[in-house]
């Protein structure tokens, strides 16, 4: 297993209980505490219930009661998060996407071989075999290599090569990150709230800890990375008012925030040999879709489920992509669409979300809002 996200601890998870011999190798030198708040619905849901992991992340979550949109007059308009939990038959919940990871690293068995530091950078497919070679130029051999390391994955570029191949950017970078602030966690209460401009938004939302947290998103032209993610931030989100300046202010070193591009990760074949592609290392969705999470663990458990059931790894490996890319391919096309509802560009666009949003409280106007919010359909 190439990758300790969510995506990788779920596999490594369902195949170590089912007796398999698992190797779990994690770039990173400890457990990732950066990410933001997701809404935790969709295919997801019923599988984390499946595995045992539902019970702990209710604990885990955020009874977020409103989503505040304030427009830089000082309007507002919320969006009560019943309405949208509704919809989803009452089966979301609102997570730090650490914390889910922290439920998941709690339920791993002891059996599986957890190693930090040990980031893969090439796979020597055989016929009987496969082989991770690391960074250190140690090297791994085993059964199958499931290759869960994330949107940037080097053993995606290992396999088919050029990594822009496979990308699809949607014009945006975000970046997310946590701060002190009494005055502003005291305000922020149970809600989200949020800016209602143009080409740039900026929410926060009060944390269990007292801390105060950050999620942002912005329209680029170039989809590079700055070399200072901090002073890109700066730059980005100026001129949104004082509270936002003053969490701009409080902005943590770049090592300490998570910085990003937006983008869908579009995969032909999800496998190679003895070689499987999980989570955002080919199915990224982006956060426009509000459903990668869900589809990391979903499509994880599947992924085990097929490999368990199936002696030979390439009828396995063809059964979940046959069942699972479609679904995919589904939530990456909602994603796109909800784009421009997402980071209006336009001054209609604009208009046509808050148009949105006032409605969103009518029982069947309300019902088709909330559905494109969640990337689901409408009167079922």
């Amino acid at each position: 297993m190439c990758g300790a996200g969510i995506s990788g601890l779920t596999v490594a998870g369902q195949l170590a209980s089912n007796g398999w011999e698992v190797t779990l190798l994690e770039a990173a030198p400890e457990r990732r505490t950066q990410g933001y708040m997701i809404d935790f619905f969709g295919p997801g849901f019923d599988a984390a219930e499946k595995i045992g992991l539902l019970d702990r992340l209710r604990k885990l979550h955020y009874p977020i009661s409103e989503a505040r949109f304030i427009r830089p007059n000082g309007r507002s308009r919320s969006v009560g998060y019943g309405i949208v939990a509704a919809n989803e038959g009452g089966k979301l919940l609102s997570l730090m996407r650490q914390d889910l990871e922290l439920a998941l690293f709690e339920l791993l068995p002891d059996n599986v071989d957890l190693r930090f530091s040990s980031a893969v950078v090439a796979v020597e497919d055989r016929t009987d075999y496969v082989t991770a070679v690391l960074a250190d130029g140690s090297r791994i051999s085993g059964d199958v290599v499931v290759a869960a390391d994330g949107i940037h994955s080097a053993v995606r570029h290992s396999v088919f090569g050029d990594q822009q191949s496979f990308e699809r950017q949607l014009g945006m970078h975000t970046c997310a990150y946590t701060f002190d602030s009494p005055r502003l966690h005291a305000m922020l209460g149970d809600a989200l709230v949020s800016t209602d401009v143009r080409d740039r938004m900026v929410g926060l939302y009060a944390l269990r800890d007292g801390s105060v947290a950050l999620f942002a998103a912005h329209r680029v032209d170039d989809p590079a990375l700055p070399a200072d993610s901090r002073e890109a931030i700066r730059e980005a989100y100026a001129g949104l008012g004082a509270d936002i300046d003053e969490a701009l202010a409080k902005c943590p070193d770049p090592e300490k925030l998570y910085y990003d591009q937006v983008a869908q990760i579009e995969l032909p074949v999800w496998s190679r040999g003895r070689v499987v592609f999980a989570g955002d290392a080919c199915q990224a969705v982006s956060l426009l879709a509000g459903q990668g999470a869900s589809l990391a663990i979903a499509g994880g458990v599947l992924l085990a489920e097929k490999l368990v059931s199936d002696s030979e790894p390439s009828a396995a490996f063809a059964e979940y992509e046959e069942e699972w890319m479609p679904v995919v391919a589904e939530k990456q096309l909602a994603g796109r669409r909800a784009a421009n509802g997402f980071l209006p560009h336009t001054a209609f666009q604009l208009w046509m979300r808050r148009a949105a949003l006032a409605v969103i409280h009518t029982p069947v106007l309300g019902k088709f809002v909330t559905s494109s919010i969640t990337g689901t359909k409408a009167l079922k």
